[in-house]
């Protein structure tokens, strides 16, 4: 091949790379422009007076959502206990720390482990979820048909969902956090022999405040925003019939996931 050749192959390589990061970036930014413009849309309705949603929808979500994501987060959060556990079994079995077992594993699941796992539990089951119907009512046009009956979509629809999910989130980590900690005190007596009484004693006599407890919770309700308003824009957002509703709800879950880390990386990096 000659050089010239060569060097037009590389070229157009080079120019298929550049296209392609140029497109993602654009993608990012419709989609981070899109959920932004559906944020405002609902504050304009949460504070309106008196606010405008559908109280009845908000009711059936918060049961839909929160009530029947308990199971999955008690198993989750039980061994997510345990797992903390059994990681930092070897270096207090090596310098007999077993006092501090309850801090070791207290400290990082309130304030890292529960609220993300849980987020990313939520996303999975209550956010694909919500895309789902979201996109099944625009591509059957049920949204166009509440139009029509100057019923506003946003209010009676998207607000109530948006609560439900952070409200969820929420609730749901305070659940985690309890749960993670109780798999962690029998975990610890069954593997270490660390009496129940010892882990609490580690857990609050030692450098465990409040304000880690707080820093978990603030972390749920910014993975609550991200995950209702993505699954909520995607839902608006589909097009394309059948398929076009399940490449909604995998936007969905990959978009929230990678929320997710980067805000936790962010809103780790502010609280300290």
């Amino acid at each position: 091949m000659s050089s010239s050749a060569t060097e037009s192959a590389t070229g157009s390589r080079w120019t298929s790379v550049a296209e392609g990061t140029g497109a993602a970036f654009l993608g990012i930014a419709e989609t981070v422009g899109g959920m932004g413009v559906l944020f405002g849309r609902i504050l304009v309705r949460l504070f309106a007076l008196p606010p405008r949603l559908d109280y009845p929808e908000l009711k059936r979500n918060l049961h839909k959502m929160a009530v029947k994501s308990l199971p999955i987060v008690v198993v989750t959060a039980l061994f997510t206990g345990a797992i903390m556990v059994i990681q930092a079994a070897p270096l207090v079995k090596r310098v007999g720390a077993e006092g501090l077992l309850g801090w070791a594993a207290g400290f990082s699941t309130i304030r890292e482990v529960a609220p993300l796992l849980t987020a990313l539990m939520i996303s999975g089951r209550v956010g694909a979820n919500n895309t789902a119907e979201l996109g099944t009512m625009v591509v059957t046009e049920q949204l166009d048909a509440l139009r029509a009956l100057a019923i506003d979509p946003v209010a009676f629809l998207i607000v109530p969902r948006f609560i439900g999910i952070i409200v969820t989130l929420l609730v749901m980590t305070l659940y985690a956090d309890a749960l993670a900690l109780f798999g962690a005190a029998y975990t610890g007596e069954g593997l270490l022999q660390v009496d129940t009484r010892t882990f609490y004693n580690g857990l609050t006599g030692g450098q465990l405040y409040f304000g880690d407890v707080a820093d978990g919770l603030i972390k749920s309700l910014v993975f609550g925003l991200v995950i209702a308003l993505a699954s909520c824009h995607f839902g608006l957002a589909t097009k394309g019939g059948a398929p076009g509703v399940g490449r909604a709800v995998n936007a969905t879950v990959v978009a929230s996931a990678a929320g997710v880390f980067v805000l936790d990386y962010l809103v780790g990096f502010l609280l300290g």
